[in-house]
């Protein structure tokens, strides 16, 4: 078992965000299908796999990170239990760890989970909907049935370990003999001497696969839902990983979301504002109606009850949130500069620097400063 971080070429206080950025750019550099005539890319692909698979999980991270592995053969400081060092890599996880490492949620030998983005409108985030996602993912060759065997023949039982893929040794440390990965056949338990032409022996390929993904109603941004066995299959004769699927909601031009609610900006003119009156506006069910009380304020928050989303955790729908905003027209005529300052007058305000509202603003200040 090789050191995680050092396969991904990253130190110990990388976030999650440079383990996946390392895997990803290695594990297109190294996959096999981009390396036909390398036989090592396949053993290297795995390690990639086995060390994101660590790292991209806290809990393992967490377990490597404790027990101080860092060359990736030897326990911290180099010494085991009296005083011999030994090789990790001895110790048989499958067989003495695998209850433990299953109770921690740990899937020894199964693929890392592979993640994919499910994008959808804002619309379709609102109340729910069904979309396709077609994506790659790593599935057992169909040509040889995942031997890697080119068709009409079969591979060699691997003399090291007899088919096992697995092999029994005496450690010093430890008064009992453990068990291995078989080095000869890599743990397949055989070996391929005529290799299948489609998945070049390892008894693995890329294909697409389109599945239907259904949105609930009401589902936020970078929301996840995992399906499981539909992510790759890190050896042919073993189930599937599973699959992450991370929604990622589009923004809309007129409503942005605020919990269950919906919130959108209706400009007005003044008139409106001063003298009320009702108005159409936008909602996620088409077009609706809000009134406007006279004396309206720009920042004012009209409340129209049950427009907004479903709620989730209980029945029934947010409420939709008109603010208010006032638009002052920047080009007037002649006419309409007169009209505006009679205005003015009448309401007893002259042409000056506007004035705030003196009680009210006087009070707020004097609250504020003491």
């Amino acid at each position: 078992m090789k050191d995680p971080y050092e396969v991904l070429g990253i130190d110990r206080s990388a976030t999650q965000d440079d383990v996946k950025a390392a895997f990803r750019k290695l594990a297109a550099k190294h996959h096999p299908d981009r390396n036909p005539d390398d036989p090592g890319a396949n053993q290297r692909f795995k390690e990639l796999n086995a060390a994101h698979q660590i790292l991209s999980d806290p809990k393992k991270r967490e377990m490597f990170d404790r027990f101080g592995i860092g060359d990736g053969t030897r326990v911290s400081g180099g010494q085991a239990p009296f005083g011999a060092s030994f090789d990790i890599n001895d110790l048989n996880i499958d067989g003495i760890f695998g209850d433990l490492l299953g109770a921690l949620g740990i899937k020894v030998g199964q693929a890392p989970p592979l993640q994919k983005e499910v994008r959808v409108t804002f619309e379709e985030a609102a109340f729910g909907c069904a979309k396709e996602l077609t994506y790659e993912r790593i599935e057992p060759c169909t040509d040889c049935s995942g031997s890697g065997s080119a068709p009409g023949t079969t591979p060699d039982t691997c003399g090291v370990c007899r088919g096992r893929g697995r092999v029994r040794v005496q450690q010093g440390v430890l008064p009992i003999a453990l068990e291995r990965p078989c080095a000869a056949c890599r743990g397949m338990g055989r070996i391929v001497k005529d290799p299948c032409g489609t998945c070049r022996g390892a008894g693995l390929v890329a294909k697409e696969r389109t599945i239907e993904v259904t949105i609930p109603a009401g589902v936020e941004n970078g929301t996840t839902r995992l399906v499981e066995r539909g992510g790759n299959h890190a050896r042919p004769e073993r189930p599937a990983g599973d699959l992450e699927l991370v929604v990622r909601v589009a923004p809309h031009e007129l409503f942005r979301r605020v919990g269950d609610d919906v919130v959108c900006a209706l400009p007005i003119s003044f008139p409106q504002a001063a003298l009320g009156g009702e108005l159409e506006i936008p909602t996620l069910d088409g077009k609706g109606k809000v009134k406007i009380p006279a004396g309206t304020q720009p920042g004012t928050i009209l409340r129209v009850r049950g427009k907004g989303l479903p709620r989730r955790m209980m029945s029934g729908r947010g409420d939709q949130l008109v603010e208010i905003t006032v638009e002052v027209p920047k080009q007037l005529d002649d006419n309409q500069r007169r009209l505006i300052a009679e205005l003015a007058e009448s309401l007893g305000n002259k042409i000056t620097p506007a004035e705030p509202d003196q009680p009210s603003f006087m009070s707020k200040l004097k609250s504020l400063f003491g």
